[in-house]
């Protein structure tokens, strides 16, 4: 497995605005990796992501990664084992309390839509294993031809009839669903966020934009593409969008490679026009701010990525800056 702690240690910041509640909107924790490219991350890194930084990270979202499974039973309910895991990471915060308390704050799930309607037996195990806690499901729907981790993914899944059959279970549930797709699929989402109006949808990475195969050398291109569908889809009031996961390599605007890792200032520079053109179509009250640890540590450090964070959004006032850190996830995710 990867470890590039050695590279992030280069560079220390104090944080910014230390005081400014944060609840992470996004974050996977696993002592073995989904990927030997990717870091081990642990519920002690974790939690020391969230108490030793200086940011006020004042809670969390877990979102499953697929990889802890119940270790028998049916085939289709062994995707409960990742609320079980995310469920036993909350209650150990709170165990050892202070601010380790209020990780995993909301938990999202992984389901299998394509079962169509059968699926709810899978959601409501969800539920009791985690009745406080267990929000919604994602299912990674990222795909193109270009991609190289199209492990779930195919074209135009977010339409099929048994996909959208699963889909209509979510609502009188209470549930959400949190999309990842890659840029040119947005219109994909959109589509299907106006079929089911009243489903909450959020949307992970801002749509993943990527650089990387026909993409390549096409940056402006890339922007302008992903900026017009992104903007119809915020015509959507039932859709909210993560802003975040753009340190990994596909995406173009990371510093994977490098001979030191970035600073706050670097990485606000290099990244600023994707996260304040999110922010203008979607508004504070749909946008929320994400790690993706343990991915995006392959580029940087946690402390650092919420200091380029704070660095692109320093020009508004307390309230939005408040929203985009705190509030809107709150309010997407039910965490009181």
């Amino acid at each position: 497995m990867s470890d590039n702690s050695k590279w992030l240690a280069m560079h220390h910041e104090e944080a910014i605005e230390p005081d400014l509640p944060i609840i992470d909107a996004h974050h996977h924790c696993y002592a073995t990796p989904p990927k030997p490219i990717f870091p081990s991350y642990p519920i002690d890194s974790l939690l020391r992501d969230k108490t030793t930084t200086g940011h006020n990270i004042v809670a969390t979202v877990y979102v499953d990664s697929q990889i802890s499974l119940r270790p028998d039973g049916p085939e289709h309910l062994r995707f409960v084992g990742g609320t079980d895991h995310a469920e036993a990471i909350a209650q150990e915060g709170i165990r050892r309390g202070g601010r380790n308390a209020g990780v995993c704050a909301a938990i999202v799930g992984h389901a299998p839509l394509s079962m169509g309607s059968a699926v709810l037996e899978v959601l409501e195990a969800h539920m009791q294993a985690s009745p406080s806690r267990f929000r919604g499901i994602r299912v990674r729907t990222a795909y193109d031809p270009d991609a190289p981790f199209n492990e779930d993914g195919y074209p135009e899944m977010l339409g099929e009839a048994r996909f959208r059959e699963g889909f209509a279970e979510l609502a009188p549930l209470g549930l959400s669903f949190d999309a990842w797709l890659l840029h040119p699929q947005i219109a994909e989402l959109t589509d299907l966020a106006r079929a089911f109006p009243d489903t909450r949808i959020i949307l992970n990475h801002i749509a993943s934009p990527i650089q990387i195969g026909r993409f390549a050398g096409k940056g402006d291109e890339v922007f302008s593409d992903w900026s017009a569908a992104m903007a119809e889809l915020a015509t959507c009031s039932n859709v909210f969008v993560k802003v975040g996961a753009l340190n990994m390599a596909f995406t173009g605007l990371s510093f994977i490679g490098r001979d030191r890792p970035p600073s706050s200032e670097e990485l606000a520079s290099r990244q600023r026009d994707y996260v304040l053109r999110t922010i203008d179509m979607f508004g504070p009250g749909r946008t929320m701010f994400e790690s993706n640890f343990p991915v995006d540590m392959l580029g940087v450090s946690y402390g650092v990525l919420w200091n380029g964070f704070k660095r692109m959004v320093a020009d508004f006032n307390p309230e939005e800056k408040r929203a985009m850190f705190h509030d809107t996830a709150a309010n997407a995710y039910r965490i009181s």
